[in-house]
Order: structure tokens, then sequence, then C-alpha cells
């Protein structure tokens, strides 16, 4: 029991009692709660980034996968008389967008519509593979014949080498009098190092079984019998390709020295040497040729989902291969 009276005990009693801490035990404190709060915000920071990446990683599959299902409809009804169009834009190859597969699949769908008066194949490819044009060549006389509808070639900026070969088939050829047509020729081409690697002291290590087994390889000589061997094989090609292009423009071509020798000409002079019909656009020839104005684009292009997904597949083939030759010890 406190005495009133006592002045020191009243004194005391008077004033709050405070905890005495050390300068280092509140320093420690003090980053304690500091780090404490840095991690809390690293934590929160590593969820959100978790967070971002999966939505991110949901919208890139609901991308693709709309790409990859969606399909884009005709631009008008089908059922009504139209021009049917189909692109072959760029390089004519296998892996392209102008490979015998779409463009003959286009073809086909064009034609089978029942709307469809005629179809025209709108060009604009410098060339490329000679197999694949050969094909598309062939499936357009197969297709004309089934369908019994005309099938015409529009050239926008250039057709040239194998995208000739694929217009040869066609019943008619319009182009623009500043179109680049023709270079019907076959090429095959490569270097040669073999001259500056002696010159650099380069020692060329090639092991093959078959004389004729590194035949091209450009750090190696070449011998007479290859380089002929490889001439007559670009000369059997290359008569094919006449033969396709004589078939084709029959007597409307005006055939000259230099028409098969891989020279191209502008489309007025192909024109006037046969190699093509007359001057025309893809609207010109559905309105004032087909009598179809309205024109549907059958082409069928690759999509970016389509893209991701034969890549994939080919990144999983090749390491496949690459494990299965190094479990074997192939090489």
């Amino acid at each position: 029991m406190q005495d009133p009276q006592d002045p020191v005990s009243a004194s005391a009693a008077s004033e709050p009692v405070h905890a005495v801490m050390a300068p280092d035990e509140g320093w420690a404190r003090q980053t304690l709660e500091q780090l404490a709060f840095a991690n809390l915000n690293e934590q929160k920071t590593a969820r959100r980034w978790k967070v971002g990446l999966r939505v991110a990683w949901l919208v890139f599959l609901a991308v693709v996968f709309w790409q990859l299902f969606s399909y884009s409809a005709p631009t008008s009804n089908p059922t009504m008389p139209h021009t049917a169009m189909v692109s072959i834009v760029g390089e004519i190859g296998s892996e392209t967008e102008a490979s015998a597969e779409n463009v003959m699949s286009s073809m086909r769908l064009a034609l089978e519509d029942s709307g469809s008066q005629a179809l025209v194949l709108l060009i604009n490819s410098p060339g490329g593979s000679p197999v694949q044009a050969g094909l598309i060549n062939d499936e357009i006389v197969r297709l004309r014949a089934l369908h019994n509808k005309p099938i015409y070639a529009v050239v926008e900026e250039s057709c040239a080498s194998a995208a000739y070969y694929i217009a040869a088939a066609a019943d008619k050829i319009y182009v623009d009098k500043a179109s680049i047509v023709g270079s019907i020729g076959v090429l095959m081409d490569g270097f040669g190092f073999t001259e500056l690697m002696d010159k650099l002291g380069v020692e060329r290590r090639l092991m093959t079984a078959g004389v004729n087994k590194g035949f091209l390889d450009p750090f190696s000589p070449q011998t007479e019998a290859q380089r002929k061997h490889a001439q007559a094989m670009l000369d059997q090609i290359h008569t094919q390709f006449i033969e396709v292009v004589k078939k084709g423009r029959g007597d409307r071509l005006k055939e000259t020295p230099e028409m098969f020798s891989g020279l191209f000409w502008s489309g007025q002079q192909a024109v006037d040497l046969g190699l093509a019909d007359s001057l025309g656009s893809l609207d010109g020839v559905a309105r004032e040729v087909v009598k179809a104005p309205d024109v549907i684009d059958y082409t069928q292009r690759e999509n970016v989902a389509e893209r991701l997904v034969k890549r994939f597949g080919a990144a999983v083939g090749e390491g496949t291969v690459r494990a299965l030759r190094a479990s074997t010890g192939l090489r």
C-alpha cells in the first residue's frame, strides 16, 4: 500500500513505466522488420508474375486454338454465280503457301462450287520447284476436264519459270503490259571453294561410300563426269518444261530461238510472242470474260497456328531423330 505522504512513491506512481531497450536490440528489430516486409513484397511480385504468365499462356493458347479451328467463309453467297479465284504468290515450293498441296486443294474447292462460273489463277511468282509446278499443271488439266469450267491465269507483277509452267496449262493467260513473263529454263546453282581452300592450306576431310556421294559438295572438286551428269539432268527437265509450254499454248506460240533460252519479257512482249493472250486484270476478266463480276477468293492459306504446329512437330521429330541416333551410335 502506497503512503500518500511519501513524495517519492507518489512521483513514481504518476509516471508511466517504459521498457528500456538497448540501442543494438532496436536496430536488430528494425532490420528484421525491413527484411520481413521485403520478403513479403518479393512474394507478392512473384505471385503477380506467375498469375501474369499463366494468363498470357491462356491467351496464347486461346488464340492458337481459335486460329487453328476457325474457318473463314467466302465473302459472298457461294450459290450465286461468281468468278472463283485462287492466288499463287511468292516462291513455289513444298514448304511455301504456293505449294502444290495448297494450290490444288484450293482449286478443287473452287471448281466444286456450283456457283463458280470459271476459275482465275491470280499469279505473282518468280518461280520455284518444277516438281510442284508440274503437279499443279497436271491438276489443272484434270480439273478442267472433270468440271467442264474454264481456267484462266491472270498475271500481276511476275509469272516466271515454274510459275509460267503452271500458267501454261490455263485456257488463256492475261497479263499487265509491264508484267514479267517467261524465263523458260532450269537452273542448279551453288559455290565452289576448292582453290580458296588450297590457298589457305585447308584440307577437306570428306568420307563417302559411293564415288559420287559427295557430288555438289562446295568444298570438293567437281569432276567432268559429274558436271555432264548434272547438265544432262537439267536438259531433260528443260525439255519437259518446253513440251508443257508447247502443249498448253499450241499454235498461239510465235517461237523464236530465244523463247526457251531462259529469257523473260514484258507483258506486252509476251502477248506479241504468244506466251500470253491479252492484257487484262482480275476484275476485267471476271467482268468481261467470265461475265460474273463477283469474285470469291478460295485460296487456302496457312494461319499462324498451323505454322506453329508444323514447326513444333518438326522440332519434336528432329529431337526424336537425334535421340535415336545418339542411342544407336548412328550419325
